[in-house]
């Protein structure tokens, strides 16, 4: 089985492929390696599943059916942070939040941090989650017609004052969120323990019994 993980984030893609390593036959792919032109897409959606199934149904259509790839499926991955001293200012546009998309890590992180120290100063709370959708896009076996599957995860944690270990290119806020009930970061856990806890790890845990079935 031969899967495309529909993201450019190399640090997001180690990840997922991580979480689905050893599952016995399967292939996982990255966009990134791949020629595509997609200055048309636009990641509007109103939610995170809708954001993740855009990007799957996106590159399917480039890859699969006009390009030729032989992928049995396509999957997109949406996820952000909710902050309550940055309250309805994350969320969706969490990459493009701030410094913004084209920053780099350390840019983007600077920023947050800076902001979130005037915020806490003011009495606001480090209080944080991380939610995670991915939608899984494949053919239906008798038709030409798509179905989709999605899954999901969600961290409580909270914002810590610094930067604990050196940023995971990326993923900046792994650096700085800790999960409820751990006493280290997401960057600083070892494969195992935050493939439990983290949000993604839950969404793709889901992803990955989903195709184990498959197989």
């Amino acid at each position: 089985m031969k899967i495309l993980i529909a993201t450019k984030n190399k640090g997001k893609f180690g990840e997922i492929a991580g979480f689905l390593a050893g599952v016995p036959g399967l292939q996982v792919d990255f966009l990134g390696d791949y020629e595509v032109e997609d200055a048309d897409f636009i990641e509007d959606g109103e939610t995170h599943a809708e954001n993740a199934a855009k990007k799957a149904l996106y590159y399917h259509d480039k890859l699969v059916r006009d390009a030729g790839h032989e992928f049995d499926y396509v999957v997109g991955e949406d996820s952000g942070i909710y902050v309550e001293a940055l309250a309805d200012e994350l969320g969706l546009e969490t990459r493009r939040w701030g410094a913004g998309y084209d920053a780099s890590d350390e840019e983007w992180l600077e920023h947050f941090m800076k902001e979130m120290g005037v915020r806490a100063s003011g009495g606001a709370g480090r209080e944080a989650r991380f939610v995670c959708n991915a939608c899984l896009v494949g053919s239906q076996s008798d038709s030409d017609e798509l179905f989709e599957e999605y899954f999901e995860g969600e961290t409580p944690g909270r914002i810590v004052e610094e930067a604990e270990v050196d940023l995971l290119p990326g993923l900046p806020l792994s650096s700085v969120f800790l999960a409820d009930g751990s006493d280290e970061v997401y960057a600083a856990l070892g494969q195992e323990k935050k493939n439990e806890i983290s949000h993604r790890g839950q969404a793709v845990a889901k992803l990955r019994k989903f195709l184990e079935g498959k197989l």
